[in-house]
């Protein structure tokens, strides 16, 4: 499993509700989409910056996403490139679930 950490710049003034609006709209783009495990929705309003932190089955999975068309639409919406970090995630553990995912499991 791969982790992707994305962060952007978000607009100056731009409020809050309007950042979980456009977090909801996303939702419904990426519901089953193929590889994403789990998303979770990232909002920092005194740095003034929005991202998401991402759980692919693999790599190739997430690249699908994050094409140039995608980055440039991030880009658009709110007026910066996305930076991504990536890590290897071997293991997860899920403590409201009781899950616990690993390659070792696979």
């Amino acid at each position: 499993m791969i982790t992707a950490i994305v962060q952007f710049k978000l607009p100056s003034g731009i409020k809050r509700e309007d950042v979980i609006a456009a977090f909801n709209t996303s939702v419904e783009q990426l519901r089953g989409y193929p590889g994403l495990i789990r998303k979770y929705y990232l909002y920092d309003e005194a740095a003034g910056t929005a991202g998401g932190a991402y759980l692919w089955e693999n790599r190739a999975a997430a690249e699908a996403l994050y094409s140039d068309a995608w980055l440039e639409m991030i880009a658009e919406r709110y007026g910066g490139k996305p930076q991504i970090t990536w890590f290897e995630t071997p293991v997860v553990l899920d403590n409201a679930s009781g899950e616990v995912l690993s390659e070792a499991a696979e």
